[in-house]
């Protein structure tokens, strides 16, 4: 079951050269999920394959450096034709935000879309997996970040042994691995017990948006499988991050220690390290012991689950 993330912007406040403003993708299982829009996303997406067939855009809040491509990549998607619903969700004052856009184009669209504001700790339920939004902490106070977390999955099942007890492969394997008992013609009553192993954990994947280190991320991010956190600045400017709200590379790396991720990838980088982000990696590597990634434009990255098997050469 393929999950990925793909970076289609990775700079602070400003584009560069080298980096697009902020946005996300996430595709799972052919599903993709949008988190944040900075201006020129759309043509990110075109360059690095991201389809237009997404259905859901997550904001984490509404500095124009995060939001300001919707605009455009919604008027695409209508000049396009699309007729399937687009669903926006976003913290406090999305409605109204949205609203106020409706004289740059967004009244005609040729599709229906929603905008839902939502609160930390109000989840989103999907069929095999949830998004959990918790509180960042950035400036203005409305500031979201995002969990996906898959929920568990059912335990192997043991083919070799079901052959040996005599169990026609079929149907019946089918509702064992459910977890429902079966009796053969025999009388024999089998339990899932007997054939299946025990439940395994989904993945769970943290994007913070812009924030400080806070207490919220870390409880969200405990034991996830990744974390994409931003690093504006380095230890130089430890000083301007707590004033503009914002964490330097060694924060966010301290953030994921404590939390226990695995994979911490960095991102949000301020202009200053956009050719060359390698003074935040020292930084960051001096507090964090798991897997780091410096994100950069066109980045992808499959998260595979715990329990996944090698593969061999």
């Amino acid at each position: 079951m393929s999950l990925s993330l793909r970076f289609l912007g990775t700079s602070a406040s400003r584009p560069t050269v080298e980096r697009g403003l902020t946005s996300l993708a996430l595709t799972r299982e052919g599903e993709t999920l949008l988190f944040d829009c900075g201006e020129g996303t759309q043509r990110q997406m075109m360059r690095w394959g991201v389809g237009f067939t997404l259905a859901d855009i997550f904001f984490s809040h509404f500095h124009t450096d995060h939001f300001l491509g919707v605009l455009g990549l919604l008027k695409t998607l209508a000049l396009q034709g699309r007729e399937e619903p687009m669903r926006l969700w976003g913290p406090r004052g999305a409605t109204a935000l949205f609203k106020r856009s409706e004289g740059l184009g967004l009244e005609k669209l040729t599709f229906p879309l929603t905008v839902t504001e939502v609160e930390p700790g109000a989840a989103i339920a999907r069929k095999e997996y949830e998004i959990r939004p918790f509180a960042a902490d950035h400036r203005n106070g409305a500031a979201l970040g995002y969990a996906l977390v898959e929920f568990e999955r059912r335990g192997r099942f043991d083919p070799e042994r079901a052959a040996t007890l005599g169990i026609p492969e079929g149907p019946l394997w089918g509702r064992i691995h459910k977890g429902e008992a079966v009796t053969l013609d025999d009388g024999r009553v089998i339990q899932p017990t007997e054939l299946v192993g025990p439940t395994r954990p989904g993945r769970t994947i943290v994007i913070t948006g812009d924030t400080r280190p806070c207490a919220a991320t870390i409880a969200a991010a405990t034991d996830a499988d990744l974390l994409v956190h931003e690093a504006t600045f380095g230890d130089e400017d430890a000083a301007r991050a707590a004033e503009t709200k914002h964490s330097t590379a060694r924060e966010a790396a301290t953030v994921a220690q404590m939390a226990g991720v695995r994979t911490l990838v960095l991102t949000h980088f301020s202009a200053r390290y956009s050719r060359d982000p390698s003074d935040l990696a020292r930084e960051a590597r001096e507090a964090f012991g798991g897997t780091l990634v410096m994100a950069k434009d066109g980045l992808e990255i499959e998260v595979p689950f715990r329990d996944a098997v090698p593969a061999t050469a």
